[in-house]
């Protein structure tokens, strides 16, 4: 029993391993597979706790970065979340989450939460994003959770605005479908954090719905 229990462990920090492989691309600091097996196996042995990190991911930030998470709605039924800097800004918990777009500015220097704004895009006002949206300052960090519906009352004109903070996604964003994004404003190139599936009757998770998102990293923080 004594073997087996040990075969599992080391299936399971193989397999968390790999996992964490995928987020390489979004500033993690790489570690070979030996040292971190090596530090992980040693905790387990002397009965710690593996160590916590900002917004519950899987690895801690460099320095000079922020930790974020967003999650997506689930169907119509579960609310997003955004994590930043460890902190809840957004969630069904905190009670300030809705149908549609949900979006929090952060400052990209110290990271202080400047706005939240949560945009109902099936029967809402298209024209409070629009006007949310060009408020943006530069330097200003974006995150952005939908649920429900993100699209059927979005326009050219908004799309832009999110082309211009970095976003790819947006212009094939459809009814229903499921978007997480960390953009920033006057970001030169199409950002790294993006997330997107349609809404497919074939493939959905969710009876009407796609299945839901999930996506965390470090973002630079903004050097004056």
């Amino acid at each position: 029993a004594g073997v087996i229990r040990i075969m599992v462990l080391l299936i399971m920090l193989l397999g968390t391993w790999f996992v964490m492989q995928t987020y390489f691309d979004h500033g993690w600091k790489v570690m070979s597979l030996r040292s971190w097996l090596g530090e992980v196996t040693a905790g387990v042995r002397m009965g710690q706790q593996p160590p916590r990190h900002k917004c519950g991911n899987r690895n801690s930030c460099p320095p000079n970065s922020f930790a974020f998470k967003i999650i997506s709605g689930a169907a119509n039924v579960v609310g997003p979340s955004i994590c930043f800097d460890d902190r809840i800004l957004m969630s069904s918990v905190k009670n300030n989450v809705g149908r549609g777009l949900n979006i929090a500015l952060v400052n990209g220097t110290d990271g202080k939460l400047l706005k939240m704004g949560t945009f109902d895009m099936y029967s809402g006002d298209i024209n409070k994003l629009d006007a949310f949206l060009q408020e943006i300052k530069a330097g200003t960090i974006v995150l952005t959770a939908s649920y429900d519906d993100p699209a059927t009352k979005m326009n050219d004109k908004v799309r832009a605005h999110f082309v211009k903070l970095g976003s790819n996604h947006v212009k094939k964003l459809g009814f229903r479908d499921n978007w997480i994004f960390l953009g920033a404003k006057e970001m030169k190139n199409k950002s790294p954090f993006e997330e997107h599936i349609k809404n497919d009757q074939k493939t959905n998770k969710y009876d009407g719905w796609p299945e839901m998102l999930e996506m965390e990293g470090c973002t630079p923080k903004k050097v004056h």
